[in-house]
Parts: structure tokens; sequence; C-alpha cells
């Protein structure tokens, strides 16, 4: 966005560096006021998460504020009124000017008040109102298995029958990150869950059957003297923080309820910055990426770092090569695409983003793992052949008319299961399904907010459902495949039929489906013939802007279960 930046008053003084950021505004993603640039770095993670300001900065869309000057200039007109006016005029000039002063700090102090009353009510008014692309009304209404603290909110023209009516929440994980959760995900088989945001350090929480095995691996490493024989000071502290949650976590196993371990199995410092994403490999590897420039290779039954991949700019995305974890993709916002050799330790193919704006802003393997495909900042999704990282096409991720014409930042991309498409997630608060057979638009899935977020959605288990987190606070949810049946006249490539779930007091930055639900299923009831019958159960995992992770699970329909309908309005 183009703007014009005042440097002097109409009186000619130079304005200041404060005033002239005032001149500039970014959006608070918690109440959506707009906020001055100046303040915005100082009131961080309140105003903008990190990486979107360093994104602003990179590519100046800020958003002007023409009002931000008129009050400097009522003053310095003020002023000029004061010199300019005669000798005889000047007692009256004063008074005027001083009468003029203290009307409007009187108008400010009851702006200040009405604008710090209407925040008060800015999040019960974000969810309470439908997305704008739909103009039917929404239901909501209580969960009638769930806790009093979840709820249950669907499309106007979602009559029901609904299908996560039923969601109770399992467990609440809090007290252990300190500020925003920009990335959580499930190892591949389901036992570990990995988190890590603002605070710079991944943790692994790991389900309470599965601990045992895990610690095993752990001293078993530890015993064959597979550590690093002169550990630094930063693996000694991870030691004792180890032994800490292990002591704590054997205290806390007899009374747990919930399906993880009520701390961390491990926690891995050593970024600097915050991390942006994380990804699993099938043998317990783990990448982190973060805002210091830097991968980072750990394992679970290691405590220290494994290896450290140097890059020029802040890594937003990373991803293990699917059928060969010896290789890894990284995306930066230096406009490269790099594909790791992890035993050599270096850069094995990489190319990089054509275009005005080259950042990269989250990558991925499809088709397992024959193309390498990318997301950028101005809405395509490159896809690349990974054997030799050559360009072979792209999409671009934009409506056909109207305000989402212009691309807006790629935040996610994840291949369906078992099927050759890939959902995309962007910044005009849309998902999109993608046919990579013609590089056609399968469906379209509204009614979640993704203004500027990292906010990325994915597939449950069976690929059945698609799930997202929302910047109203709410998990969204969409069936893959809607029944049009029953809507002759909806269209078969949008969907606007989604389920919302509220269990959070703050932006919900991530929530996925568990991989093996039935695994915390069958932890829960104790009773291996009832594990035999867990199809159609789902268990999903979120967190939030303020460091909290919340487990819900949602079990199908039985008479047995005591599930009632809900009734339809």
């Amino acid at each position: 966005m183009n703007m014009v930046m005042r440097t002097r008053s109409d009186s000619g003084r130079p304005l200041t560096d404060l005033e002239i950021l005032e001149q500039v505004t970014v959006l608070n993603l918690d109440t959506g006021e707009l906020v001055p640039l100046s303040l915005a770095e100082d009131r961080l993670p309140k105003c903008v998460n990190p990486l979107s300001l360093h994104i602003m900065r990179l590519t100046s869309e800020y958003v002007s504020n023409p009002n931000s000057h008129k009050d400097r200039e009522s003053d310095e007109e003020s002023v000029d009124l004061k010199k300019d006016s005669g000798p005889h005029d000047t007692v009256d000039a004063k008074k005027v000017w001083r009468k003029a002063k203290w009307i409007r700090k009187k108008i400010e102090k009851t702006v200040e008040k009405t604008v710090n009353k209407l925040k008060d009510v800015a999040d019960e008014v974000k969810h309470s109102r439908h997305s704008e692309d739909i103009d039917t009304s929404e239901e909501e209404t209580m969960s009638p298995d769930a806790r009093p603290s979840v709820k249950i909110k669907a499309s106007g023209s979602h009559k029901g029958p609904y299908e996560f009516e039923g969601i109770k929440v399992l467990q609440e994980l809090t007290g252990e990150h300190s500020g925003a959760i920009w990335t959580m995900k499930f190892s591949s088989c389901g036992r570990l869950l990995a988190s890590a945001g603002q605070d710079h350090i991944l943790r692994i929480w790991v389900l309470r059957d599965s601990y045992s095995y895990f610690d095993d691996m752990r001293q078993r490493y530890n015993a064959e003297g597979k550590v690093s024989p002169t550990p630094s000071q930063e693996n000694i502290g991870m030691q004792q923080n180890d032994e800490h949650a292990k002591s704590e976590n054997a205290e806390a196993s007899e009374d747990m309820k919930g399906p993880f371990m009520p701390k961390p199995f491990c926690t891995y410092e050593g970024h600097t910055a915050d991390l942006l994403d994380i990804s699993w490999s099938k043998n317990y590897f783990i990448l982190s990426s973060s805002m210091d420039k830097t991968v980072r290779l750990w394992h679970i039954s290691r405590r220290e770092c494994l290896c450290c991949f140097q890059h020029i700019d802040f890594v937003t995305a990373i991803a293990f090569h699917p059928r060969d974890d010896r290789y890894f993709l990284s995306g930066s916002l230096d406009g490269k695409l790099r594909l790791w050799n992890i035993p050599d330790k270096k850069v094995a193919l990489w190319n990089e983003l054509d275009g005005q704006t080259k950042l990269i802003t989250t990558v991925s393997f499809c088709q397992n793992g024959k193309f390498a495909v990318i997301g950028s900042y101005d809405g395509r999704c490159i896809f690349y052949y990974t054997e030799q990282l050559k360009y072979y096409t792209q999409i671009h991720v934009r409506s056909t008319r109207g305000k989402n014409a212009q691309g807006r930042k790629i935040s996610g991309i994840e291949p369906m299961p078992g099927e050759d498409k890939i959902l995309v997630t962007s910044n005009d608060s849309r998902i999109r399904l993608y046919d990579l057979c013609g590089l056609t638009l399968s469906c379209k899935y509204k009614g979640y907010v993704n203004v500027s977020s990292q906010i990325r959605a994915s597939f449950s288990h069976d690929g059945k459902y698609v799930i997202s987190g929302s910047e109203n606070q709410f998990i969204y949810i969409w069936k893959t495949h809607h029944d049009y049946s029953k809507f002759s006249s909806a269209r078969r490539d949008r969907n606007d039929y989604w389920e919302g779930i509220k269990a959070h007091n703050a932006v919900v930055t991530t929530a996925v489906f568990a991989p093996h639900p039935h695994l915390i299923s069958c932890q829960l009831d104790q009773n291996e013939q009832h594990c035999s019958t867990t199809d159609g159960c789902y268990v999903i995992a979120s967190a939030d802007f303020s460091g909290a992770i919340k487990i819900f699970i949602n079990k199908p329909k039985t008479k047995s279960s005591g599930a009632t309908e809900m009734p339809a309005s």
C-alpha cells in the first residue's frame, strides 16, 4: 500500500519520529482496533504477532491513519492563532486557546472511556456475529454432554443433525507455555504431541499409557552413552528440567484423569526467538523452525540438539520428506526453498521464488513426496519436482472477483489422506480444496476468521472433516464432502455448513485432529471390548494466543452413550 507520510506540520515544524510513527497503524488481533505503530512494538504480543509485524516491515503494507495528524494540526493552528494575533487580542486568544485545549482533553477522556467499554465486549461481539458472507443467522447452544465452558454453534443454514454436539473437554494443559502457541502437531503414531511458540521452547507431551515406553527408550539411549561426552550448560539445564518433570509426572499420574501426562515429557531449549513451525518424522525425530533464522533437529530419546541449520531470514515452515527422513524442506522469508540433506548437514537442492514479493510462508510435500509445494505471501501455491527441485506449475489462490480477487498470504498447505488433493489456508478467511489432477478448485470452506494470522487448516485422520482455529476464539469444523441432497440450490463447490466450538478466551492459533483417536478413547475407557468399536470417535487438540492447550473428544452417538439429540430451531 502506497502512503504519503507527513514529515512537517502545516506550520512548517518538523515532526518528531514518534509523531511520524503515529501516522501508521496496525490491526490488534485481540480487539480489532487500529493501534499506532509507535505503540505496537511495545505492546507485543497484544497487538500483532511478531511474524506479521516483520512481514509488514518487509512489504510496507501498513494501514494508514489519515486522522492521526488532525489533532496536532488543531493544536498548531491554535498556537499560530496566538502568535499572529495583535497585542490587544493576546489575552483573549490565550483564554480561547486554553478553553479549547480543556474541551479537547475532556472529549479525549470521554472517548477513551467509551473505547475501553467497547474493548470489554469486543470479543463477545466478534463470535456472536456471523461471517459477513453468510446471510442466515447462527444457532448457538450448549453441548449436552460437554462442560459448561464449551459452546457449540453452527451456520444458520446448517439445521442438523450436528456431528460434534457431544464434544467434551478431556484435559487442559496450562501453566507451561508463556505467551502464544504458534504451532502444535501430533507425531505420526499419535502418542506424542509437540507444541511451540512465543517462549522459544519446544515441548513434547506424551500419552499417559505411553510414558513408560518413551522413558525406557530415553534411558536406554543414555545408558549406551549416546549423549554428548561434554554436555553444555544448556543440556545440563534440560536434563535437570526433565528429571524434575519426571518426578512431577510420577506424583500426578495416580490422580490424573486426562489422556496426557500433566507435565511435558521433555522440553527443548536452544532457539532464541519465536518458534514458527515443527515437523515429525516417523522415527521420532522432530524439526523446529524459528524467527532466529535457524532450524534445529531433535530426537525424543535425546536431550540435546542434534544439529542446527542456518538460514538468512525467518524460517516460516519446515517439512520432513514423507518417505526418506534424511531430507527435509525449509521455506524462508528470504524467498528460497531449500531441500536439506541431514547426514551431510548441507543444502542438497534449492530454488528461489520469483515475483516482487519473495516471501515463502508455508511448505509441504504432496503425492507422497513426488512434489514439493510452497505457499507465498502474495497468494500462490507453487509446485516443484522434488528430485531436482525444478518448477512444475502453480495455482493462484484467489477469488475470481470481489475483495478477495487479489491473492492473500498462504498460511497452510496439507495433502488430503488417500487422494490427490491439497488443502490450502489463506488470509482471506477461506480454506480451499484443490484437485491436483486438473489443478481445479473442488471446494471452498467459509465461516471462520483468518485475516493476518498463521492459522492453518488440516484434515481428520479419516479425511472426513476439515478443522481450523480462528481469530474469533472458535474452532471451526466442516465436512470434507457435505451432503447437498437436502439443499438443491446450494453450490457443490462451496461449503458454508460449519460447526464451531467455543472453549478458548483468546485467538485459537492452532487446532488439529489426533491421528489415532482410539488410543485415547481406549485409555479413558480401560475396556478392550469397547476399544474395538471406536469408529466415529474424534480427538481434537487446540491451542490459543494465551498459551493454553485443550484436548477434546467426540464419540459416536449410541444408545448407551447417553447422547441426546439437539432440537432443531
